[in-house]
């Protein structure tokens, strides 16, 4: 005759009072860890308290209990509970949802809780970051909801982004988080999907390898295309900025090569136009020269020509003094010496 199996009675949880509760010293966690108490009691006042506490009852030197329990399991969450009411933002006598446990060991209570928690997946975290942007979400809010930085919500957000092939790979453990975080450099599903496969049928994938990959044919911001064009100017005409949320990038990679040397083209046309306006000759451009291109020759320092009007030497007019013309000429003291030549007398001639 088979004999049915004993139902399992679970622990039975109540609200107790803040103030009759304690730290037991039963509880097995002694080094600090995971997030700090103060952000662990922000998040307790924007949500309230997710998870009970584990309790047992306090019992005096007869047996008998006092009306205080201690906390075996859930240490941290009580100290949260503790600063709040230090800073007055929660009663001292506010219930806090409890499971109270009688048999076994404390120790086990304390152990178990933390040991049979199964950590949760980054790729879950990434997951429900994006969530949080699908259903209308800033980048800021997220960051102050989850207490981390917007460049960490970023990232998390850029991973979530990789392709679904890729993240069921990581998932399941077919590549590592470093990995990952290389295969964001390049948002182009497919050209990630193709990267990966090439790295299948080799030895090596290392990160830096992948980068490489994913970057091929792409320009780096530090080009001088892209320094003479600007970052700015190259995305206000629709090229796309490759970036690295992960490590240094020295401003990324521009993808578009022929948008940017159509830019470059176009710059230096008109930068050439308004130097012709000041009256060289000729000029000619090009986005590069081969190296040495300047050997034996010497600058010239440009001049700005004179026009044919201002060769010419600027005539003085001729203003007459038509005043002076008017006065009376003075009669002179001897007429005779002073109009006839020497050797000639008034009405005389030799």
């Amino acid at each position: 005759m088979a004999t049915a199996a004993k139902k399992i009675t679970l622990s039975s949880s109540r609200d107790i009072p803040f103030n009759q509760l304690v730290i037991s010293q039963a509880n097995v966690r002694r080094i600090k860890a995971g997030v700090s108490i103060e952000e662990l009691a922000e998040d307790i006042a924007r949500r309230t308290l997710l998870q009970s506490i584990t309790v047992r009852p306090v019992r005096d030197a007869d047996g008998n209990e006092t009306g205080m329990f201690e906390i075996p399991a859930g240490g941290r969450r009580y100290r949260a509970l503790e600063l709040l009411v230090k800073q007055k933002r929660l009663a001292k006598d506010a219930p806090v949802h409890c499971v109270v446990r009688k048999g076994g060991m404390a120790e086990e209570d304390s152990l178990a809780e933390n040991i049979q928690r199964a950590p949760l997946h980054p790729l879950d975290q990434f997951r429900a970051f994006l969530t949080f942007r699908e259903k209308g979400m800033s980048e800021e809010e997220i960051a102050a909801n989850q207490f981390v930085s917007v460049s960490v919500v970023k990232q998390r957000l850029r991973l979530a982004s990789v392709s679904p092939k890729l993240l069921d790979i990581y998932a399941a453990d077919g590549m590592t988080l470093d990995q990952l975080m290389a295969f964001t450099v390049n948002g182009d599903h497919e050209r990630q999907e193709q990267v990966f496969e090439r790295l299948t049928q080799g030895y090596s994938k290392e990160p830096h390898l992948i980068r490489r990959m994913l970057t091929e044919g792409a320009v780096r911001a530090a080009d001088k295309r892209a320094q003479f064009v600007g970052l700015e100017a190259y995305a206000e005409a629709g090229g796309v900025i490759m970036h690295d949320l992960f490590q240094g990038d020295e401003g990324g990679w521009l993808q578009d090569v022929g948008l940017l040397d159509m830019l470059a083209a176009e710059k230096l046309r008109e930068q050439s136009e308004a130097i012709s306006a000041e009256g060289w000759k000729w000029i000619d451009v090009a986005p590069d020269f081969p190296y040495g291109h300047t050997c034996g020759l010497r600058d010239l320092r440009g001049e700005q020509p004179l026009s044919p009007s201002r060769n010419r030497p600027r005539a003085t007019p001729f203003r007459p003094n038509w005043t002076d013309w008017r006065q009376p000429m003075p009669r002179p003291s001897n007429p005779a010496k002073s109009i006839e030549p020497d050797g000639f007398r008034a009405g005389e001639m030799r």
